[in-house]
């Protein structure tokens, strides 16, 4: 099953990575905000995610890394 982490503090709350996944998995949070004040990008069902790095090729700030297993 792929991985996603995210560097949270990076995060601007575009919502680029959200409308980029085809799983509808991600969303900004609705409870957290980073320390600049963002909403930052949280993964709702890890186990729908097929690892296809659209998110993280969406992203213009390098927030999300994707890890495949081999």
């Amino acid at each position: 099953m792929p991985k996603l982490t995210f560097k949270e503090e990076l995060c601007k709350g575009c919502g680029l990575c959200v409308n980029a996944c085809p799983k509808g998995i991600l969303q900004l949070s609705k409870t957290r905000l980073n320390a600049k004040g963002h909403t930052p990008v949280e993964q709702t069902d890890p186990e729908k995610c097929i690892g296809c790095a659209f998110c993280a090729m969406m992203c213009p700030d390098c927030v999300i890394k994707v890890e495949r297993d081999a």
